[in-house]
């Protein structure tokens, strides 16, 4: 009997995700058929592309149906065979059981089960045994089968039919499981009640979606007959197998991933002690806990959902409450619907993350989506009223296009619903508006709801006043710093944004740290990467939301007037104001209370005589019993009836230290989680501590509601007054807490979350170095996996802080604060490193190529690693002499540099001369170079005459796509997809304006002058599944070039690995979380991400344990410096190597970390022409650099006994831990788990020995396309090829246009050369990347990132001939077409769903409607929408130019986001662009015979008044700059320069 791994190294079974395809068919009129059944199992077959597969082929992920109860089959069989009849429908029910495959353990189970049955006072009518078919099943899933069976429930007389009988049933199997499965019965976790409903029934396992209907005989059988059917195929990110973990679940099945579900878990938990509900009675304490912990997201969203629909709430009521639409900046949402939202957020917080749900409970059917859009679903409603949804269209053959009636999608925060009962569908404003008036929710929102601005005025002498004379020494207190003033502080309260920093973080972890770290530092936020995407806070703003509730929440089942008694903050920063107005509140139902936050300093302080030994006598009680009062006072207020309690350190003084301000929040917020009573009311900190955005970010998600920081404010204010500030103090304060709370939202949003209230106790962070009896009890259930410091070292830290400021010496109390040094090596700071001495010794070996000066360097950095800088510092080589061998028997540094790669900087960050300078380096040695995500010269890619070649091998994908055409990516040995960056996960990149020169602009295909910003997600990958869609176009788009994923070490960066391994990348780069950057906000270069070793370590475990390490190569980089670094990569289990920051210090880097204001002045980062004069480097040094550390790395090899690299990987035993730790903190650091070796057999490779099958010859271009077109590719005939093409043929055309790319490079073949007719329902990514000269003509539809990366082809897509629909009504395509795309046209008939034209800079493209967020980052191009238009068009749009054709007039109001756009009347320009627009329409109408391009053409020019200009301002202006430069007699590229000139010297 074979389970999934438990815990072990660093490997957690809690982190595994899942992301899958889902889809659903119903009659809607409820005719039941088993044609239906039939239908959901074709369709999940049909996404079987979007399910994962491990190491062994036929053992799937999980799929599963989920059907009406099927009364005429069970009637039949359970005569036949069980020897019993049935009752009435709907008068019995049936449970559908996993069981034990040990005969005694299944006997007891089903025992306990009848025993349950018969107590609740039902008759059991028996048993019946479910045929199954065990032998197509996989080694790993037949490993772990469990018994099938169902059983058979009479009502009898005990209830009444319907919703009563489920409540009574799911009493039932909440007992069954907690009898069972809680109790230790079930050793190997097999026991499961799939269903048990009187109304419906799920048949699920750990099966392909081919398997499925094999494995159940029973879905064959004709009498197997239900109206509705709804189907899942998972993916998820490790193979481990689990038979529970397949969907569908008891109401829904859902393609996503809930973020905030350890938050949500949490309050559910703590209301859950507040229910009294009706409907259950007695039975509720039977049902708690309402949620499992054992299960996936997924299921435990399943558990709420279920509870609220049986506790007396519609299926739609409460899915509205779970996942509630951005009703918070919502410009033209009716006012029923908002105060219904308004409502329920005061009751409950949303469960975010991106998901696309289908949810039924027998009756009616549904589906919804999450307020992003983040997941596709498309449906069909056909003649014969049926409705076909899915996460994609085509998934039904035999369906007639003249069947077809309508074609629509799922939209964002939308749900649609088929009622049965009623026989049609209920569209999104009918439902939300029925279920919104049930209530006069707007009225007891009047009543109860206090918006905080109406608070009266706190009394004027309560109020406390600055004190500038005390503020230095309560800043010692709190460990400010004199960096904290003037990098965080000063320019945050100046210019109201986060403050950007460059070049990593090379300096210690908190815990290896000399200096007193406040407590945040030993935190790390965690960041979306691949299986959801991180969202966008700054152009999808409208999404997000900060709204703060203070005061009791209701009880969840009895929704009433009182539910909203609260006061309503648009923020949860706070000001003294408001933090006075609560604490002297006097109104009913609110009473506060403040409770300080101190503890003697006498208690565990420094033994009396010394005011700084390097050993605090420290005991932790004093901090401990502090604690323990805190959480006593707050127990007996909130007895005393006070629901707003106030923390508060403003106590300090000689004798009292303050508690750190994140222990006290998050230790009191798990306490009252703990005692059922943290719904009763809010926890507000008044605290000096908290200043930067981390420490606001740690403190929302340990479960804090507001906060006031009140010495940061006075800090603000005395900045001004000292002159520091020009700005008013009251403005300056409301800047500094502007730019906080935009901060939190953009730490929010790197883990794809959007409101602040579903953050609120999510604990999206890891630790990394406090001991885990101190996470246990105060930050419960946070993962730490270094474990170090207690309650003591952190009481010390606080101590020492405390001491310095209240110093016995007066000269000591008046010294100035800390220098702090964490941003820049200041003498006396913190250590870095890189500091003058090791960059000059680097410098000097590898300009002179001296080894000897080299060793130096190394030594010196080795020296400090181990003086505990870094995790690899405290680790040592088990050395044994005996095995040790001369050095010649090791392999050649010719072949070790080879693995050798330098980091992914693009040019534009750094200068033509440093870029080009690293790509010859690597190249004279075998190694690779990386374009970084700017694109690369095309000039690049041939040889110079001296045989050097200045072409990158290693070519980069990012969010922004900047450059990437076909030829680009045909011009590579590898191809990256930067997930994240290690600097700033979860943020894109930034290219200021003044570096975007002509020749920068050319080659990334954007405006000279004109700043750039890559999104935070790729919009092509929102899940795992997206992902191996992306690795599989690029692939086509290449078939020679290796496909890389670029990570970034955080917790669970293993199980991620896995899955990308699953998705069939060739190589996994983990990076480290302290590498270099040219531009990134601060708190995320110094808190977001964690060390390589530990990222590595993982990814090499995890990979050993699903047997996937020996189909990928996996690299590591950050801050890689020396041979034994690499040694110890390799060791940890890395094959190949990444360097940044130590070749730019070869070729001359300061590391004055000044790269974001383009002043380096050694001209390595820097685009101004004077100083790229001073770049002295040359490519000579690279290549003693990396010829060195490869030496180096022999001599290690020679004295471990290893002849070559790869019997070296992953050989962790070989390292240990350092014995001599002497220092006081990190003595406690327990990182055994990085050093653990997972116990697989012998057949388990633990280096990449075999090569991905991407399956390339299942495609359409493979089996047809390339034979056709060979003609064209070889010497440009002209041909026509059509064919028939269904969901399944994905990325058609690339593989064809990357040949045509390689013969005819980037000119391509002339226009309609390859013309190409596809009938049908085409797959993703339908002609991605492909070059000029090919012409895809679709008649039907096509799915999503139609024409991605298009380099200058032609796409028409119109619905079929015979279609009886309006096409501008439907929707022909899917979300995130035409991104990225470089050039080409594209017509198509129809609208198109979400992101439409994302980051475009050529496509010419003429549309028939649009979803939301259309047109974000376009830089270039043009589009012309001829229907209607959904949200936020335009955000970020700074280049081409957009013609909207808006018929509804409320396009301006509605529909556009003004921030970076003039609007113009199409009518008043001039008569050349009035032509213009009409000639593209007419092309459309000739190409795709459009009828609603005829009706505008027609009734032109009355039409042409309808239509508006969408122009950016930045591109508007550049272009204004050129017409003057050409005026003046310039031509080309000089008139393009004179503009960028002009526009640089106005400041722009």
């Amino acid at each position: 009997m074979k389970t999934s791994p438990k815990a072990q190294g660093l490997y957690d079974p809690s982190n595994e995700h899942e992301n899958c395809g889902i889809g659903l068919i119903v009659d809607m009129k409820g005719r039941k058929s088993h044609s239906i059944v039939q239908g959901a199992l074709e369709i999940c077959v049909n996404l079987d592309h979007r399910g994962g597969c491990g190491c062994d082929p036929i053992t799937g992920d999980g799929a599963g149906i989920f059907i009406q109860l099927p009364h005429k089959f069970f009637s039949t069989v359970c005569a036949d065979e069980c020897g019993f009849e049935l009752p009435e429908e709907g008068d019995y029910g049936v449970g559908f059981v996993f069981l034990s495959q040990n005969e005694e353990d299944r006997l007891k189970e089903e025992q306990i089960i009848t025993e349950i049955i018969l107590e609740e006072g039902f008759p059991l009518l028996g048993w019946r045994d479910v045929p199954v078919n065990s032998h197509i099943l996989g080694k790993a899933s037949a490993a772990c089968e469990p018994v099938m069976r169902q059983f058979f429930i009479d009502r009898g007389e005990v209830c009444q039919r319907g919703l009563e009988f489920e409540r009574k049933l799911y009493v039932i199997r909440r007992l069954a499981a907690h009898r069972i499965r809680y109790s230790g019965a079930d050793e190997d976790e097999l026991f499961y009640i799939g269903s048990l409903s009187s109304r419906t029934m799920t048949y699920k396992g750990m099966l392909t979606t081919g398997q499925l209907g094999d494995y159940f005989p029973d879905l064959a059988s004709e009498n197997m007959e239900s109206a509705l059917a709804l189907t899942h195929s998972r993916f998820s990110t490790n193979t481990f197998p689990s038979w529970p973990r397949a969907q569908p679940f008891r109401y829904l099945c859902h393609n996503g991933e809930i973020n905030t579900v350890r938050g949500n878990e949490n309050w559910l938990h703590a209301r859950q002690m507040q229910l009294a509900s009706d409907v259950f009675g007695d039975d509720l304490k039977k049902l708690l806990p309402i949620i499992r912990e054992d299960g996936s997201d997924s299921q435990k969203f399943d558990n709420c959902l279920e509870f609220l629909v049986l506790s007396g709430r519609s299926l739609a009521h409460a899915m509205m409450m779970m996942i509630p639409e951005p009703w918070e900046r919502h410009k033209s949402m009716p006012q029923h619907k908002r105060d219904f939202y308004e409502f329920h957020a005061c009751m409950m917080e949303p469960w975010d993350g991106p998901a696309s749900m289908a949810m039924s409970d027998g009756i009616q059917v549904g589906a919804t989506l999450d307020r992003n859009g983040l997941r596709p679903s498309r449906y069909y409603v056909t003649a014969d009223d049926k409705v076909i949804l899915a996460s994609e269209v085509g998934v039904l053959e035999g369906i007639e296009p003249a069947s077809v009636v309508k074609k629509g999608r799922l939209e964002p925060g939308r749900m649609f619903l088929i009622d049965m009962e009623e026989g049609r569908i209920l569209d999104d404003a009918e439902l939300k508006e029925q279920i919104a008036s049930e209530h006069p929710y707007g009225q007891w929102l009047k009543e109860n709801l206090l918006p905080a601005a109406e608070l009266p005025d706190p009394p004027a002498e309560k109020a406390v006043a600055d004190d500038f004379d005390t503020i230095e020494t309560r800043q010692k207190v709190f460990g400010y710093t004199y960096e904290d003033m003037r990098f965080l502080l000063g320019p945050s309260a100046q210019a109201g944004k986060q403050p950007l920093g460059s070049m990593g973080n090379d300096a210690p972890l908190a815990v290896l740290s000399d200096q007193p770290q406040l407590l945040y530092n030993y935190f790390k936020q965690l960041f979306a990467q691949v299986t959801n995407p991180p969202i966008d806070p700054i152009r999808e703003e409208l999404v997000t939301a900060s709204i703060t509730f203070i005061g009791s929440e209701g009880d969840l089942t009895r929704p009433g007037p009182d539910s909203c008694r609260m006061i309503k903050y648009e923020s949860p920063l706070l000001d003294n104001r408001q933090l006075d107005q609560l604490h002297h509140i006097d109104r009913a139902g609110f009473k506060s209370a403040k409770l300080p936050m101190t503890f003697e300093a006498a208690h565990g302080g420094l033994s009396e005589g010394h005011n700084n030994i390097s050993e605090p006598a420290i005991t932790d009680k004093g901090l401990e019993a502090a604690l323990e009062t805190l959480f006593e006072n707050a127990d007996t207020a909130i007895n005393d009836g006070v629901n707003i309690l106030i923390l508060s350190d403003r106590k300090i003084g000689q004798k009292k230290a303050p508690i750190p301000a994140l222990l006290a929040v998050a230790g009191l917020h798990h306490h009252l989680v703990r005692q059922g009573t943290r719904t009763r009311v809010s926890i507000v900190l008044e605290s000096a501590e908290p200043r930067e955005v981390m420490h606001y970010a740690l403190l929302l998600g340990y479960g804090v509601n507001a906060i006031n920081p009140y010495l940061a404010l006075e800090s603000v204010r005395h900045l001004v007054h000292r002159g520091d500030i020009d700005l008013d103090p009251e403005i300056a304060c409301y800047n500094f807490l502007k730019a906080n709370l935009n901060g939190v939202i953009k730490t929010m949003s790197k883990m794809g979350i959007s409101t602040v209230a579903s953050y609120r106790g999510a604990q999206i962070f890891e630790a990394i170095g406090l001991n885990q009896s101190v996470v246990d009890k105060y930050f419960t259930k946070t993962a730490s996996r270094v474990e170090g410091v207690g309650l003591d070292a952190i009481a010390g830290e606080a101590m020492t802080r405390h001491a310095k400021a209240f110093a016995p010496r007066e000269d000591e109390r008046d010294a100035a604060l800390d220098p702090g040094g964490i941003y820049q090596w200041r003498s006396g700071g913190e250590r870095h490193l890189f500091n003058p001495v090791t960059i000059h010794k680097l410098q000097k070996a590898t300009r002179l190529g001296e080894y000897a000066v080299f060793k130096e360097y190394s030594e010196a950095i080795n020296d400090q690693s181990r003086e505990m800088f870094t995790l690899r510092g405290l680790m040592d080589f088990k050395l044994d002499t005996a095995k040790s061998i001369p050095i010649e028997e090791v392999e050649s540094a010719t072949e070790i540099v080879k693995r050798f790669k330098t980091g992914a900087m693009s040019y534009g960050s750094i200068s033509k001369e440093a870029h080009e300078a690293l790509a010859i380096a690597m190249n004279r040695l075998g190694g690779k170079s990386n374009t970084g995500e700017g694109g690369e010269d095309p000039d690049r890619f041939t040889p110079d005459e001296n045989g050097d070649s200045r072409r990158s091998a290693i070519k980069q994908v990012a969010s922004g796509r900047f450059g990437v055409t076909s030829n680009y990516l045909v011009n590579s040995d590898e191809i990256q997809i930067k997930i994240v960056q290690g600097a700033k996960p979860g943020e894109g990149g930034e290219l200021p304006g003044h570096k975007v020169l002509p020749k920068i602009a050319k080659t990334r295909g954007t405006t000279p002058g004109v700043g750039l910003i890559s999104p935070p997600p790729h919009h092509d990958i929102y899940s795992i599944e997206d992902l191996a869609e992306l690795i599989h176009d690029l692939k086509n788009s290449n078939r020679h070039a290796r496909i890389n994923v670029k990570l970034v070490s955080e917790v669970g960066v293993g199980t991620i690995a896995a899955g990308v391994a699953k998705a069939k990348a060739d190589v996994i780069l983990v990076s480290g979380y302290d590498g270099g950057t040219g531009a990134s906000p601060r708190s995320s270069i110094q808190h977001a991400g964690a060390p390589w070793e530990l990222g590595l370590a993982e990814t090499n475990q995890t990979l050993l344990l699903n047997d996937l390490r020996s189909r990928v190569v996996v690299e590591t980089d950050g801050q890689l410096k020396t041979g034994r670094d690499v040694a110890i990569a390799c060791l940890l289990g890395a094959e190949e190597y990444g360097f940044a920051t130590a070749p730019l210090v070869t070729l001359g880097c300061l590391m004055m970390r000044v790269c974001h204001k383009n002043t380096c002045p050694v001209g390595v980062a820097t685009q101004n022409p004077e100083l790229r004069k001073k770049f002295h480097g040359g490519p000579e040094a690279v290549v003693h650099f990396m010829n060195y550390v490869a030496e180096e790395m022999r001599e290690i090899m020679a004295q471990l006994g290893y002849r070559t690299v790869n019997e070296m990987v992953g050989q962790v035993d070989r390292l240990e831990m350092r014995h001599a730790i002497e220092h006081w903190k990190a003595r406690g650091l327990d990182y055994s788990k990085i050093l653990y070796k997972p116990d697989v057999g012998p057949d388990v490779g633990s280096f990449c020995q075999m090569k991905q099958d991407h399956l390339l010859e299942n495609s359409l271009d493979e089996r047809e396309i390339l034979k056709q077109a060979k003609p064209a590719i070889d010497n440009g005939t002209p041909v026509e090829i059509r064919l028939p093409i269904v969901n399944t043929d994905r990325v058609v055309g690339t593989l064809t246009g990357a040949e045509i790319s390689r013969n005819h490079g980037a000119e391509g073949l002339p226009e309609d050369t390859v013309q190409i007719h596809l009938t049908g329902s085409a797959g993703q990514s339908l002609g991605a990347f492909c070059p000029k000269g090919m012409t895809f003509n679709v008649e039907g539809d096509t799915n999503d990132y139609l024409g991605k990366g298009l380099s200058g082809g032609k796409i028409i897509v119109r619905p079929h001939a015979d279609s009886p629909f309006v096409a501008h009504d439907n929707i022909i395509t899917g979300n995130v077409c035409f991104y990225g795309a470089t050039g080409g046209e594209a017509y198509v008939a129809g609208m198109a769903g979400e992101r439409f034209c994302v980051r475009n800079s050529g496509v010419e493209a003429v549309i028939e409607g649009l979803g939301d967020h259309a047109l974000e980052y376009m830089t270039g191009g043009m589009v012309i929408n001829l229907g209607s238009t959904g949200r936020n068009l335009g955000a970020g749009m700074s280049g081409g130019v957009a013609y909207i054709y808006d018929e509804a007039g409320d396009f301006i109001q509605n529909r556009l986001n003004p921030d970076m756009v003039n609007v113009y009347q199409l009518i008043e320009c001039g008569d050349e662009e009035l032509e213009l627009v009409r000639a593209k329409i007419e092309k459309h109408v000739l190409l795709t015979g459009s009828a609603r391009g005829r009706a505008i053409l027609d009734d032109w020019p009355a039409t042409a008044g309808n239509f508006l200009k969408i122009m950016p301002q930045d591109y508007e202006r550049v272009l204004k700059a050129q017409t003057r430069a050409i005026e003046r007699g310039l031509e080309g590229e000089a008139a393009i320069l004179a503009a960028f000139e002009e526009n640089v010297k106005a400041g722009h």
